[in-house]
């Protein structure tokens, strides 16, 4: 699970005003609310004095409170402002103590936390530094349109949900629909890729004959052409662009790490193409909702065969983008260990062919 990233916490509605909810990101227990200006704020789940949940404490908007012995700390930068049990001549500077506390950002819908790296394992918390980076959002391409979204939990390893994200060959048998594809619609595929930083890109081409939605969008869009870009960035972003001439659909999707072995899919779909069909957003999520939902019950069943731990093997050419996804994370993790500039495993420019 990589740590120096942002990522999505929750769905932004689930965060109420005056209320404290609960979240798990990488292993990492939090509790996240609103100030009194609706920002939202993102505090480790644990009272540094004596690991209470401070999710079960009291919440004034300003401050949370402990419930164990009333501990206070600010609720956006988790230094402590008050401990009741000390006495007027005892001389411990509160203000050096601080609950965890993370950067938070909305944007699409979500709340999003930056994970930094984690310090020595025997260092306490301190004032938080400001991440260099702001969270991803959707891509946009006009100033007017409509979004949504939808979440799933997968049982599964990260590494799995991510590489079942970007795999190329699956689609035929596990995402059949009759205004989809099915397995008689297989045919050979050759697509080229490019590396970008920190990721990988598929790059414009024209989206695949044996798909109906496309047929039909370049017909509404009386475009000469659809072009499709998808891009994979770590350490765990999927952003995806259609566009038929002055019309688009983009959608950003996340696999996070919520336990070594959970992980949970969000996509946020924003587009300017059918905006005043009735119902559009309602369409939409039935389709996303339909493919994150095959997906799912595929990571389910699959996770049931890892328990036992099979050799796995990768192939080409259909695998390698998993091949690239394991690569970055292997040559990020060396940079950060070396200091020095990440080595990218893509050499150049690729074609990969396969069958779907």
């Amino acid at each position: 699970m990589l740590t120096g990233f942002w990522y999505r916490a929750l769905p932004s509605e689930k965060v109420k005003h005056g209320q404290l909810q609960k979240a798990m990101l990488l292993e990492i227990p939090l509790v996240i609310g609103r100030d009194r200006n609706g920002k939202a704020f993102a505090l480790r789940d644990a009272c540094p004095h004596r690991g209470m949940p401070l999710s079960c404490g009291h919440f004034d908007r300003e401050q949370v409170e402990c419930s164990y012995h009333g501990w206070k700390f600010d609720a956006v930068s988790g230094q402590c402002q008050v401990i009741p049990s000390l006495t007027a001549d005892q001389t411990l500077k509160v203000d050096r103590i601080y609950a965890g506390s993370y950067a938070c950002e909305e944007r699409d819908s979500f709340i999003w936390v930056f994970i930094p790296d984690p310090g020595p394992a025997s260092a306490g918390f301190t004032r938080r530094d400001k991440p260099l980076t702001s969270a991803p959002p959707a891509p946009a391409f006009s100033e007017k349109f409509k979004t949504a979204y939808l979440s799933a939990d997968l049982p599964c390893n990260v590494d799995h949900g991510i590489i079942g994200l970007m795999d190329p060959a699956h689609g035929p048998f596990v995402h059949q629909a009759w205004w989809w594809r099915s397995q008689h619609s297989i045919h050979e595929k050759q697509k080229h890729f490019e590396p970008i930083p920190n990721g990988f890109r598929m790059s414009a081409h024209t989206p695949s004959s044996n798909s109906a939605p496309y047929k039909l969008l370049r017909f509404y869009a009386e475009a000469d052409s659809v072009t499709t870009t998808i891009d994979f960035v770590l350490p765990n972003l999927r952003l995806e662009t259609i566009q038929a001439g002055k019309y688009w659909f983009s959608s950003l999707t996340t696999v996070t790490p919520i336990t070594r072995d959970y992980c949970r899919i969000d996509v946020v779909a924003c587009w300017n193409i059918f905006r005043f069909v009735p119902f559009g957003p309602s369409i939409l999520r039935f389709v996303f909702g339909k493919f994150v939902e095959q997906d799912r019950r595929t990571m389910e069943l699959q996770s049931e065969g890892l328990k036992h731990n099979p050799h796995l093997m990768l192939i080409d050419d259909a695998d390698r983008p998993a091949k690239w996804y394991f690569g970055l994370k292997a040559a990020h993790l060396e940079a950060k260990r070396a200091g020095g500039e990440m080595k990218h495993p893509m050499a150049g420019p690729v074609v990969l062919k396969w069958r779907s």
